[in-house]
């Protein structure tokens, strides 16, 4: 195991009808601002039951931003950055799932980047967004809502952003933007599109993946964790496919996609994201779902990459599928056990409805060219957990993803 600090200092809230410890969650002079999606948080109620949260004590001054975006837009967070200014908000309330809390946590940076008109600088904010934020030093105080349990933004100080202008899809993150707290309600996931629901199950297990499925270096604890998470997302991901009103499984479903990228399985070990970025640029020409880029480029990214990642696919498959034999019990040699193993990952991702080639959204061959472009404009020419994943090697997992068992 290597060497590592972890610090996670969110207060986690969970179980149903916890928003009302907003009262007491929210300073009760604070200024502030809730953030959120299209809409779903005022059909379903959830922004009404937080407004009414927030008007129980105190003295507290509520505004609202509605409107980012699935894949939350540079453009539409430094309106809300400019609206922060203008009303003096010192406290953001994300409500509503990854997007929404990466696209505040963003605000809560890039709000004091303004020029002498007091608006935020476009060029000072697209500069911090290309160097990860990390020069950043002063942010406002965030809390979250969870309503779409994916990403695990909630529980961590990461996000990521997207700027169509520039067919740009950026991660950034910042110990300030930790959330002060974040209220887990399963109850709020029961009216989700279906849709939804699975592309929450994918991002999870593919985070998981990320930090676990590099190379050995005796983590015992964590690679036990991010195998249990695992088998947990693929038992309650097909039971919440064929039983979404099970609330039981809401429950671990949303609890297992926070502890998937609350920094904890990571610590120690290696990490991948290989999938992850050129997922991104996929999103950012294409517009398919973020999650659904994952499944397609991660079979591919598994088989392109077998031979230096081989000893912890041997462990995914005995601990994760236990596989060991062929279906009569004989021995199997690596390479078959390996392959088995992919073919399972892919029929899972299937069995939830989601694509795991790129024929699966229409697109074909001539889809990699372009994506293979924004890679080396975005600087991700040394990708994965060896750092030696450069375009040729990003090239040849696109060329695997084109058709399923490629």
């Amino acid at each position: 195991m290597n060497n590592f600090q972890y610090y996670n200092p969110v207060r986690i809230v969970f179980g149903e009808d916890q928003i009302k410890q907003l009262s007491d969650l929210v300073p009760t002079d604070a200024r502030v601002l809730i953030t959120y999606g299209g809409g779903s948080a005022q059909r379903t109620g959830t922004l009404d039951e937080v407004k009414d949260a927030l008007s129980a004590n105190g003295d507290r001054k509520v505004f609202e931003f509605g409107g980012i975006e699935a894949n939350p837009e540079f453009t539409t967070l430094l309106k809300a950055a400019d609206m922060v200014n203008e009303h003096k908000i010192d406290f953001l309330l994300a409500v509503g799932g990854g997007s929404v809390i990466d696209g505040s946590k963003f605000v809560a940076l890039v709000s004091s980047l303004t020029e002498e008109d007091g608006a935020v600088s476009r060029e000072q904010a697209w500069d911090a967004l290309t160097s990860g934020c990390k020069n950043i030093d002063s942010a406002i105080d965030l809390g979250t809502v969870l309503t779409i349990p994916a990403t695990g933004s909630e529980m961590n100080s990461g996000g990521v952003i997207n700027y169509s202008e520039r067919q740009a899809k950026l991660p950034f993150g910042s110990a300030l933007t930790y959330p002060k707290f974040s209220i887990l309600d399963p109850t709020k996931t029961l009216t989700l599109p279906e849709r939804q629901v699975m592309n929450g199950v994918a991002d999870a297990f593919v985070h998981v993946i990320e930090q676990y499925l590099t190379y050995p270096v005796n983590a015992k604890v964590q690679d036990a964790f991010a195998e249990s998470l695992l088998k947990i997302l693929i038992d309650e991901g097909l039971v919440v496919k064929n039983d979404p009103d099970n609330l039981e499984t809401r429950k671990n479903l949303m609890w297992t996609a926070t502890m998937a990228l609350n920094g904890l399985i990571g610590t120690g070990v290696p990490q991948d994201w290989t999938t992850h970025m050129i997922g991104h640029e996929l999103t950012s020409l294409h517009a398919i779902d973020h999650a659904r880029t994952l499944t397609i480029v991660l079979p591919s990214v598994m088989r392109e990459l077998k031979d230096s990642k081989k000893d912890k696919l041997l462990q995914y498959a005995r601990n994760v599928w236990n596989i060991t034999a062929d279906d009569n019990g004989t021995e199997q040699d690596d390479d078959a056990v390996i392959e088995k193993a992919i073919s399972y990952t892919e029929n899972f991702f299937r069995e939830l409805g989601l694509p795991v080639s790129l024929e699966d959204v229409d697109l074909d061959e001539s889809a990699i060219d372009p994506i293979i472009k924004q890679l080396d404009a975005h600087k991700m020419i040394k990708l994965g957990e060896h750092g030696n994943n450069d375009l040729d090697v990003s090239r040849r997992i696109l060329e695997r993803a084109v058709s399923s068992n490629a």
